[in-house]
């Protein structure tokens, strides 16, 4: 389980000394127990492996987002130190899918559920979400959505 990966790894870096992974790897383990308290009222909980992918997917995003805008305000040694935390978080996710495979499971998807416009987006990245959340970031799984079907 990636749980038990992240935790053996913030055990690692802080008998190795690592003051910035150590940091990162708290910051995780911290908005995956906030997630957990979300979900303690839900009618169901999601698997835990996709639950962990989908907060560290959003951590990395809010991450890419904060690069972008300190390299906008010529900032960066922030944008380094955001990059150095993308690096650790992307230690635990699942291997990503090439454009290639990305492509060709989107392609079935549509080819599946017969979908011809935009109109039909939603449908498609649900069983998107349902089937690749984890191989497959949200966004680049949405731009290879809009590029089929535009």
């Amino acid at each position: 389980m990636i749980r038990d990966d992240i935790k053996a790894a913030g055990i690692a870096a802080m008998k190795g000394g690592d003051k910035a992974g150590t940091q990162t790897i708290r910051l995780i383990q911290s908005a995956v127990k906030n997630r957990d308290i979300e979900l303690r009222t839900a009618a169901s909980a999601p698997d835990d492996d996709l639950l962990v992918t989908e907060v560290l997917q959003k951590m990395i995003k809010q991450r890419r987002e904060s690069v972008e805008m300190y390299r906008k305000g010529a900032r960066e040694e922030l944008a380094a130190a955001e990059e150095a935390e993308i690096a650790v978080i992307e230690r635990f996710l699942p291997a990503q899918m090439d454009d290639a495979e990305a492509k060709a499971a989107v392609a079935a998807i549509i080819a599946e559920t017969g979908a011809e416009s935009m109109k039909d987006m939603g449908r498609v990245m649900a069983l998107v979400k349902e089937r690749h959340a984890s191989s497959i970031e949200p966004a680049r799984a949405s731009g290879l959505v809009r590029e089929a079907l535009g």
